[in-house]
């Protein structure tokens, strides 16, 4: 099977030919950017993070490894695992851009779905 593409990048970066589908998978929506000026092709909230988890978690690279583990259990529940599945159907039909407002992607959400998506590749 050939390998998914799957990329990650900030919702601040100009959108490039080789997006494919766009998904915003944050839960909240970026500051300082208008809705209709969002170059994406979906909103899935569920897929994010709990509050608390991402309070926890402040975006410290130190904590990423217990964050990532922490992520994946929550992805287990309902609502998350219904969101992950769009995810999956959207990268299994062409290239996926997971869309974060993040400044360190390398350490996000966004970093922990696109792993897990290319698992499933």
């Amino acid at each position: 099977m050939a390998q998914r593409t799957i990329r990650v990048r900030r919702v601040y970066d100009e959108p490039d030919g080789q997006d494919g589908t766009r998904v915003l998978v944050d839960r909240v929506w970026p500051r300082g950017v208008r809705k209709d000026d969002l170059d994406m092709d979906e909103w899935l909230k569920d897929v994010a993070p709990s509050a608390e988890l991402r309070k926890w978690f402040g975006h410290d690279p130190g904590k990423f490894t217990e964050f990532r583990r922490r992520y994946r259990a929550e992805l287990d529940h309902a609502d998350a695992r219904e969101a992950l599945d769009r995810l999956r159907s959207i990268a299994a039909a062409g290239p996926l851009t997971l869309l974060t407002a993040t400044r360190d992607v390398d350490h996000s959400q966004a970093a922990v779905l696109a792993e897990l998506l290319r698992e499933a590749s």
